[in-house]
């Protein structure tokens, strides 16, 4: 019995893990979707480097970083248990992978290819697994600490916090430090639109995303014993209340109409083991409400080239998810209970003033040594020309 318990829980967390690696193409297709033609290709080979890149850093370096253990032991200790600690780091890799795919949204058609990949491996190897171990493994007692003050840990089932807001608010320095695609924002004050190269592809995109996010959310209990319905409830009504929200402040615009239920999801994913499922619809569509609002203010107000808007959607709604767990998670709302509004408001801002310092840090210091930007005839000539030296597709059909 024993052993087919753990084979069980072995499959369960491996087939998450594969629910989740799907969502990086979903990454790649979304942001694919989003930027001018002469950017396609290079949104392509970005995400899957990118996750290459991460794969190997978080083996060596960051699981070990977040969780204290490492894989430098024989083959027949790591086969034990059905591979269950191998297949648990792959679930949690892909994880910690979507942080660079988070970033590479902001900084599209603009960054230089290498230097990115540096930015990966030490968000990937140290930034990210750091606040991971805080939260998710009770690293330097800071989780005691919270619950001692306010008689509840921070509770992040799903990462909201860990995952998403943290990806988001280190996009934020990462794109302030880049600056804006060339001729964005012109000097007589007008902005020039970039609109999106392919409506299909960015469906494509966040339909992809919004499959794998199943995984993301219910695969977090990480054994069969601990799955919960609650969880994929609280997923599909948080996903369609971004939605219906991005649907009515986005104008009908299917950018915002499929970005609304990737707000949703971000942010149902802290508390969506506690919420009741009228809850999180709330969370979602307050949610969508804030990517809208908050794309449009940073995109044509503050002139911040967010391209894919990834601090609205990640940084904000994530932030957002954080403290709502800690609201709709609560009994008065019809939650389970066991958190507490303070606890996750310390836990949330703890997460992004990390974020946004190691964001600074690490794009601060690429961009003082190697630069983090193409240079502007590269950049009009488009990151699959200059990076790839090829187009995504011919401008001729060849005649033999």
């Amino acid at each position: 019995m024993n052993a087919l318990k753990q084979g069980s829980d072995a499959l369960f967390i491996l087939l998450g893990a594969i629910m989740v690696l799907a969502m990086h193409a979903g990454f790649a297709f979304l942001e694919l979707g989003t930027v001018r033609k002469k950017n396609q290709v290079n949104a392509l080979v970005k995400i899957l480097v990118d996750f290459s890149v991460s794969t190997v850093v978080y083996f060596i370096v960051g699981y070990g970083v977040a969780y204290g253990t490492h894989f430098f032991v024989g083959a027949e200790t790591l086969a034990q248990q059905n591979g269950y600690e191998l297949v648990k780091f792959f679930f949690l890799l892909t994880f910690a992978a979507a942080i660079p795919a988070i970033v590479s949204g902001g900084i599209a058609e603009r960054a230089k290819f290498w230097p990115q990949l540096l930015a990966t491996a030490a968000i990937v190897g140290f930034v990210y697994p750091f606040f991971e171990g805080v939260a998710w493994n009770g690293h330097f007692g800071i989780q005691s600490g919270i619950e001692a003050l306010t008689g509840a840990s921070f509770h992040d089932f799903a990462g909201s916090v860990v995952v998403h807001a943290v990806g988001g608010w280190i996009a934020l320095p990462a794109v302030l430090l880049l600056g804006s695609r060339s001729n964005r924002y012109r000097k007589d004050g007008a902005i020039s639109a970039h609109p999106p190269s392919n409506i299909p592809f960015l469906a494509l995109g966040a339909w992809v995303l919004v499959v794998g996010w199943f995984g993301f959310n219910v695969m977090s209990a990480q054994t069969v014993d601990k799955l919960s319905g609650l969880v994929a409830v609280n997923s599909l009504m948080a996903m369609v209340g971004g939605t219906l929200a991005a649907l009515v402040m986005g104008k009908n615009d299917p950018g915002f109409v499929h970005n609304g239920p990737l707000a949703g999801l971000v942010a149902v994913c802290a508390g969506s083991d506690l919420m009741h499922p009228l809850g999180a619809l709330v969370v979602g569509a307050v949610a969508g409400t804030i990517f809208v609002v908050m794309f449009t203010l940073t995109q044509n107000r503050w002139k911040i080239d967010d391209v894919l808007g990834v601090w609205p959607l990640h940084g904000l709604c994530g932030t957002w998810g954080g403290i709502a767990a800690g609201i709709f998670g609560s009994k008065a709302l019809g939650g389970l209970g066991g958190v507490s509004l303070g606890a996750q408001l310390m836990g949330t801002g703890m997460g992004v003033l990390w974020a946004f310092a190691g964001g600074a840090l690490v794009y601060g210091v690429l961009k003082a040594t190697l630069g983090l930007r193409l240079s502007q005839e590269e950049e009009f000539d488009g990151a699959d020309l200059s990076i790839h030296k090829i187009s995504a597709t011919p401008d001729r059909e060849v005649s033999w």
